[in-house]
């Protein structure tokens, strides 16, 4: 049989109707074989106009608040680290120093000897800062109130934070040759109390004793720098820090003692317990009496023990700060302290001029 060819000149070829674009599949289930394939598993084309419905991922917050300045990229860190922004510590250690130069000069230092301590005082409370964030770089991010630090957040590494300690410690090193003999042999001690003070806390309830030491070697010192020896009146002065600073730590580690408990932790707010105010009125009396103690061998004006009066009613308002034991308060009984530091200096300033 044969097929006619379709005359080419004059006919138009019919093509098959296209069937409705919801026309069901023809038999057998094939699709038809003029029908688009389907769009499942295609995404429909984006373009400039369609809006985005998702918004932006926001970036995660800073710890760093010093973050929008231009300079804090690394400097920034650390200023953190060191506590730069948080003088209260350098004052608390201060303030003893500044007891010492004025009791052992039987007035006011030098200008060479009291720069030498201030500067050298700012340099080892930030170098101690510093350290014990890199010992407490497991427990700090577990706590509220430190999770936010540069070590603890990755801002500064710990090698970076290694190799700031021992630049801090080096230059006030470099500032205690400045002075005599035996307050260079005595900076040895004191940096070895500012270096190991941190890891107490995982072996032993009392760093805040040991925090005591460490802050309250600048008083020997002091007078080693002035005297060029450490009389009785020295140590007096000190055992009255070591107490002070037992004292006003342990309002610290009360803010902290929900968190050092789940962290394993320990400190002098753990060992009280619920007998933590009536440790703290203890150790508070120990200290103003070792300060009455002080006055009666350095032969101090009445002026001073009327400045101890005040410096103890500052005290008791710190109880009634603390009384209910919350974080805040113990936080603002800590801070207190240091006006009872600061009354303390000015009660020795009367008590030297006015004998």
């Amino acid at each position: 049989m044969t097929s006619r060819k379709p005359k080419s000149s004059g006919q138009r070829v019919r093509l098959p109707p296209v069937p409705p674009r919801d026309a069901p599949p023809a038999r057998g289930g094939a699709p038809s074989p003029i029908e688009p394939p389907p769009l499942s598993g295609l995404q429909p084309p984006v373009f400039a106009s369609t809006p985005n419905r998702e918004p932006p991922p926001v970036p995660a917050r800073s710890p760093d608040p010093l973050a929008t300045l231009h300079w804090s990229g690394r400097l920034g860190r650390y200023w953190l680290l060191i506590r730069g922004h948080r003088p209260i510590g350098t004052l608390l250690l201060l303030w003893p120093t500044w007891w010492a130069l004025c009791l052992a000069a039987d007035g006011f230092p030098s200008l060479r000897l009291g720069l030498i301590f201030t500067i050298g005082v700012w340099l080892t409370r930030s170098a101690g800062c510093v350290i014990n964030d890199y010992a407490d770089r497991w427990l700090d991010p577990q706590v509220e109130r430190t999770k936010s630090r540069p070590l603890a957040t990755g801002a500064v590494s710990p090698r970076a934070a290694l190799i700031l300690f021992a630049v801090l410690m080096l230059i006030a090193f470099g500032l205690v040759l400045l002075t005599n003999r035996l307050t260079v042999e005595l900076s040895f001690i004191g940096a070895l109390l500012a270096a190991s003070y941190p890891y107490l806390k995982r072996y032993t309830y009392l760093p805040q004793v040991y925090l005591g030491l460490a802050f309250g070697w600048g008083i020997p010192m002091a007078f080693a720098a002035v005297q060029g020896t450490v009389p009785m009146l020295a140590w007096l002065l000190f055992i009255a820090n070591v107490v002070w600073a037992t004292a006003y730590d342990t309002w610290y580690a009360m803010v902290d003692r929900d968190d050092d408990l789940r962290a394993g932790a320990k400190s002098t707010a753990i060992l009280f317990g619920e007998a933590d105010l009536v440790a703290q009125s203890v150790l508070y009396a120990l200290f103003m009496a070792t300060l009455v103690f002080v006055g009666l061998r350095a032969k101090l004006a009445p002026a001073y023990y009327i400045g101890l009066a005040v410096a103890a009613g500052l005290i008791a308002l710190e109880f009634r700060m603390a009384r209910n034991r919350s974080r805040e308060d113990c936080f603002r009984a800590f801070l207190h302290n240091n006006w009872v530091g600061a009354t303390v200096f000015s009660a020795i300033v009367l008590g030297v001029a006015m004998r």
